[in-house]
């Protein structure tokens, strides 16, 4: 008596609908797996380009988190910040003093503090005169034979507009090498002197200029080692407001001591975001 159900049209419906659902993901497989294979045959030819953008991309993850640091209260207790080449609200308000969670023994002297979230604060009455011991240094070089770099994103547009008001030379984004070092290279030049905006960042730069002998003058964060930095300037060297704080006053201070005047501003420097 009893007969074999026939197949209902539902589940006919359910039965391709399965078969469906697992057709994709056997041919989705071989695709990925060849993406994959052409990636991995990709890569030996631009491994020093990739590896470029991997440290350039994690530098602005850096910088988009320092420029987003929340400022709770307001730093006091900096000895002399009554003398110094702008209000001390200034150089809080652009994150000058915001160093990182780490430190080294080279940057201690600089660190005033250390907050309660981790982050080390910079004593900014020592970067005021760092700032002015260094424009009082470049000053005493032809403005031609001064070289500017920077690697990180923040740090171009300040570098670039302190080349344009100082006269100095400007190489922004990646350093290419052989540029001080190799004669053959047609971008090779002869600097008497080096500033750099991260000597992690600039790295490339630093080395090429302790291999020709010329001096180093560095903008450092409370994590960078200074073994090849003849001239230490401590300042948040990630955010985008402290490096146009910073390279601006230098270039007004270089400026003030050539007994040149200049119509550029602090905004001047400072990158559109």
């Amino acid at each position: 008596m009893s007969q074999e159900q026939p197949e209902t049209d539902d589940d006919e419906e359910v039965a391709e609908e399965a078969e469906e659902e697992q057709q994709p993901v056997e041919e989705e497989e071989p695709a990925e797996t060849e993406q994959e294979q052409e990636t991995e045959q990709e890569q030996p030819e631009n491994d020093a380009e990739e590896e470029t953008e991997a440290e350039t991309e994690a530098e602005e993850a850096e910088e988009e988190t320092d420029e987003e640091e929340p400022e709770t209260e307001r730093e006091t207790g900096f000895e002399g910040e009554t003398d110094l080449l702008i209000p001390v609200d200034d150089y809080l308000s652009s994150g000058v003093h915001i160093g990182t969670q780490q430190k080294t023994g080279h940057m201690e002297r600089f660190i005033h503090r250390v907050r309660e979230d981790g982050l080390y604060v910079i004593d900014i009455t020592k970067t005021d005169d760092r700032i002015r011991t260094a424009a009082n240094f470049l000053s005493g070089y032809e403005p031609s034979s001064v070289l500017v770099t920077s690697s990180r994103r923040y740090g171009q547009h300040p570098a670039e507009t302190f080349a344009e008001a100082t006269g100095a030379r400007v190489r922004s984004g990646r350093f290419i090498p052989g540029t001080l070092t190799n004669p053959d290279y047609d971008g090779y030049i002869e600097p008497d002197i080096l500033v750099v905006t991260d000597p992690i960042g600039d790295a490339q730069a630093v080395k090429e200029a302790v291999t020709v002998g010329i001096p180093v003058i560095a903008m450092c964060d409370t994590n960078n080692a200074t073994n090849n930095v003849d001239l230490v300037v401590p300042t948040n060297n990630k955010g985008r407001k402290a490096l146009a704080v910073v390279y601006g006053l230098l270039a007004e201070e270089i400026l003030d001591e050539r007994g040149v005047e200049t119509d550029y501003t602090l905004e001047d420097f400072e990158p559109e975001v």
